[in-house]
């Protein structure tokens, strides 16, 4: 097992491919490495990489035996499965699991970040101390949504969700987003992240239809195919919404022009990274940033 340590309480584990391939290096090792460590007590926060083989083996062994060690697990505040870059594995080969145990086995947890869709369930969502949620995925299934949509999380203050797109899961549209945001109930909700979307300009839309628009102090419609229809939609829109102190559209395809007007906005707004469009056989595409 390899470890790197990012902060004194934070530290993330992972396996190289020869450990993987020369020591049997799995899944089913992975949290054993873990409590052996001499360091894992001390953590309040713990990520895991690549677990060896995620792209033919689930991570289902790492969250069950997480719950089944759940005592030994009580100091963790911040969970992140599914840690690695696409020199690792592509995130739309990242193969999930079920977390539907997790959540009564981790009361005390803050904050979950799961990047990966394949196979991935949540199950019933309910947690009274959940401050932040994020799903980093190429296309995420509308029945993972759907399980979101039903959360009770009390005390959610951020939500951040990859889209993405129909080829790598995503088989929603516009109005699954917009039923999902006038059905969910996250009362201190203060960061909502709605990106990596080929459908951006449409998500802008159903996210300033929603009632979060008055509660939230960031709105996250990063990563996708922001164009400037999108881009007016903003313009009219968050001068009426004081409470918003951050844009982030980073990764656009907004003109010079349109993101300059959005720069103007009073509050702080990120519009780097603008893309063109790019020309095959006559038709004009976009992508989100993260696909596959």
């Amino acid at each position: 097992m390899k470890a790197d340590a990012m902060t004194p309480k934070t530290k993330k584990y992972f396996y190289t491919y020869e450990q993987y391939e020369d020591e049997g290096k799995s899944a089913d090792t992975m949290v054993n490495d873990i409590l052996s460590d001499p360091e894992f007590p001390e953590l309040t926060e713990l990520s895991i990489g690549d677990w060896g083989g995620c792209w033919e083996d689930a991570c289902q062994k790492i969250i069950d035996e997480i719950v089944e060690h759940a005592e030994r697990f009580s100091h963790i505040q911040g969970l992140f499965i599914g840690d690695m870059d696409f020199e690792e594995c592509e995130v739309s080969w990242i193969i999930q699991g079920n977390y539907s145990r997790l959540w009564a086995a981790l009361p005390q947890l803050k904050a979950l970040t799961i990047k990966g869709s394949t196979d991935l369930s949540l199950g019933d969502i309910r947690h009274e101390n959940l401050e932040s949620l994020t799903i980093i995925c190429g296309g995420l299934p509308k029945a993972v949504i759907q399980e979101i949509q039903k959360a009770e999380l009390p005390n959610l203050k951020k939500l951040l969700l990859y889209i993405g797109i129909e080829d790598y899961g995503f088989d929603g549209n516009a109005d699954t987003i917009k039923a999902f945001l006038e059905n969910t109930d996250f009362p201190k909700l203060e960061y909502l992240g709605i990106v990596d979307s080929e459908i951006q300009d449409e998500l802008v839309q159903a996210v300033l239809d929603s009632s979060y628009m008055k509660q939230i102090h960031t709105l996250d419609l990063s990563n996708g195919t922001l164009t400037d229809k999108g881009g007016e939609l903003l313009l009219k829109k968050l001068p009426d919404y004081p409470n918003i102190r951050k844009l982030d559209v980073h990764y656009n395809y907004l003109t010079e022009e349109m993101a300059r007007k959005l720069k103007a906005l009073p509050m702080e707004t990120d519009t780097s990274e603008r893309n063109t469009p790019w020309e095959y056989k006559g038709e004009s595409y976009m992508n989100a940033m993260l696909t596959e």
